[in-house]
């Protein structure tokens, strides 16, 4: 018996209480990652039950090729996903970030934990509330924003079937939702600068913007890599629950705010399960190829600091 082999077995048998409390989450890992990733051979098959998964007729990329032919909405459905997802990212990372240097700089500590809970609560609440702020605030009868124009000497907008408005309500719904959650992971990451080079800014004659500009934002720059890199992962995801808890059923908002997940979900019963892990492969591609890419980068702009 080799060496290396007494040692993984000694290492075991020293360690074996903290590797048992790996095993559940192993078998958990196992069985719903691991054994389930067979299934992605269903993509490339047109499924029936009857033959199974491995049974069913083989199609080669036919269903990849139907979601970006004219006769399907593959590319409108990827372009919504991209443009909510990609002005989504910035937004919320500039908005939690500015929230989070805000907050830092309150010096009194009562006024400082009420901001910081009011920031921090709607990410409590369900996306079939916030739909539900939503049309008090846009409905057309009485909704606040419509009494706001028509205060101004505007004419009243049918908002709810005006879909040229809606990526940009869904977009700013999402950042007002997960700003406050975000901030906290910045201002955790604040708690751990070193208040020593502050006083020697101040010392310096550095004012507080020229501290927060030069200071405190590029001491934040790697946990903001980080929190982008995961969110570029997820840009060909949409947000099932949010467009549905905003829009609902309203087929004449459907053609601008429908995103990729929404549309497998709408078209599973009528174009099968074939199709629709076509587009979940689809997906889980494209956010591999763009995280890498992504982290590529920004190892060259954080000085060899990514994810991997």
């Amino acid at each position: 018996m080799g060496s290396g082999v007494k040692g993984f077995l000694y290492e075991i048998k020293k360690n074996r209480i903290l590797y048992l409390m790996c095993v559940p989450a192993l078998i958990v890992l196992i069985m719903f990652s691991y054994i389930p990733f067979a299934g992605v051979w269903m993509a490339f098959t047109d499924f029936n039950v009857v033959d199974g998964i491995f049974g069913s007729k083989f199609v080669g990329l036919d269903n990849f090729k139907y979601f970006f032919s004219a006769n399907s909405m593959g590319w409108k459905v990827t372009y919504n996903t991209l443009y909510i997802n990609f002005f989504g990212l910035i937004l919320g990372i500039i908005i939690p970030v500015t929230i989070a240097i805000m907050i830092n700089e309150i010096r009194h500590k009562t006024y400082k934990k009420i901001a910081q809970s009011m920031m921090f609560f709607p990410y409590f609440i369900s996306w079939v509330v916030v739909g539900a702020i939503l049309y008090g605030i846009f409905s057309t009868d009485v909704g606040v924003a419509n009494h706001v124009l028509e205060f101004f000497g505007a004419e009243p907008i049918r908002w709810y079937s005006e879909p040229k408005y809606w990526k940009w309500i869904i977009i700013l719904s999402s950042v007002w939702k997960w700003s406050g959650y975000s901030s906290i992971i910045y201002m955790a990451a604040m708690s751990n600068f070193d208040g020593s080079l502050y006083e020697a800014a101040k010392v310096d004659g550095a004012n507080k913007l020229q501290r927060i500009l030069f200071l405190t934002v590029p001491m934040l720059k790697p946990t903001i890599i980080v929190l982008s890199l995961l969110s570029v992962g997820r840009i060909f995801y949409g947000d099932f629950g949010m467009i549905y808890g905003i829009v609902g059923n309203n087929p004449v908002l459907a053609e601008e705010v429908t995103v990729i997940d929404t549309y497998v979900y709408q078209s599973m019963r009528t174009l099968g399960f074939s199709y629709s892990t076509a587009i979940g492969l689809f997906q889980s591609l494209m956010g591999l190829i763009l995280i890498t890419a992504a982290n590529k980068s920004a190892k060259k702009i954080n000085d060899g600091e990514g994810l991997f």
